[in-house]
């Protein structure tokens, strides 16, 4: 047998296995977690990593609200769109304003979501840190 078809029936093999092994994986973790059923809502842990969560949050806004020399800016990217559009590349300032335009709204969605973890520590700070009422 040479090498290649000693290679080739290798392969063949490890890829036969791999998909056996990854059937077998998917179908015990889906048995595993139809039983599991939460005990909580979680608010201890939630309120445990709420600090770590808020300077994300932050670090991400200020990514975002950088100017034009800051990667990852809204600015940034607005400029890349405009010397696309002024450049005449039509098809490139289509998919930079997608990219512009979900930018965007990700910049509402992680305001809102400082506002909500604003309300979420008051609560923890109420009700001891979610150690209460069983916040497992």
């Amino acid at each position: 047998m040479d090498a290649r078809r000693r290679t080739r029936t290798l392969l063949a093999g490890l890829a036969a296995a791999a998909v056996l092994a990854g059937s077998a994986g998917a179908a015990s973790a889906a048995d595993a977690t139809q039983g599991a059923k939460p005990s909580g809502d979680g608010a201890h842990a939630l309120c445990k990593r709420a600090p770590k969560i808020d300077k994300r949050i932050d670090r991400a806004l200020k990514r975002l609200d950088a100017g034009k020399a800051r990667r990852g800016s809204v600015a940034r990217l607005q400029q890349r769109v405009d010397n696309a559009k002024k450049a005449g590349h039509t098809e490139i300032a289509t998919f930079l304003q997608g990219r512009l335009d979900h930018r965007e709204s990700l910049k509402k969605d992680l305001a809102e979501r400082k506002k909500d973890l604003a309300g979420v520590k008051t609560w923890c700070e109420k009700n001891d840190d979610g150690k209460k009422d069983g916040g497992k």
